[in-house]
């Protein structure tokens, strides 16, 4: 753990390489074409999706927070629910509170939005993640295995 000052603000599009490098970190899985796409859906659709970015002294981003409004989420009792896309705050920064600023600013942009429920998700078998919800108050409502067969 690395004791910095930092500040939560939404991500300006000067960001833009710095997220892309923590997109990665976050989502390996994806190409960097997938990246770009995404991000610049995110971009397109302001009203319904939020992104912020936690800035250390340095003006490095340790971290970031990708939040939308859906119309449905499982789960949940009303229409138009604040989502938590994608949240990661890099190893060296974590227990600094960090993660706890980000989830609540974009819990008050939820609000702000007239968002009543946010709701999020985590990999089974992601303990940290979902140990990280749980200390923030997110509590597990069901487990989803997906599962495929290739046909061809």
């Amino acid at each position: 753990m690395t004791n910095q000052n930092f500040r939560v603000r939404p991500l300006t599009v000067n960001d833009a390489h710095e997220w892309f490098r923590l997109r990665k970190l976050l989502w390996d899985e994806l190409t960097d074409n997938e990246h770009r796409t995404e991000m610049l859906d995110i971009f397109e659709h302001h009203e319904t999706q939020l992104v912020l970015a936690a800035e250390i002294d340095s003006g490095k981003l340790a971290g970031f927070l990708e939040a939308s409004i859906r119309s449905f989420v499982e789960d949940c009792y009303s229409e138009n629910v604040g989502y938590l896309e994608g949240w990661f705050v890099e190893p060296e920064y974590r227990k600094n509170g960090i993660g706890r600023r980000l989830v609540n600013a974009a819990e008050s942009w939820a609000v702000s939005k007239g968002c009543t429920e946010m709701a999020s998700d985590s990999e089974v078998g992601n303990e940290l993640s979902l140990e990280a919800h749980q200390n923030l108050g997110y509590e597990e409502t069901s487990r989803l295995v997906h599962l495929r067969k290739n046909l061809g």
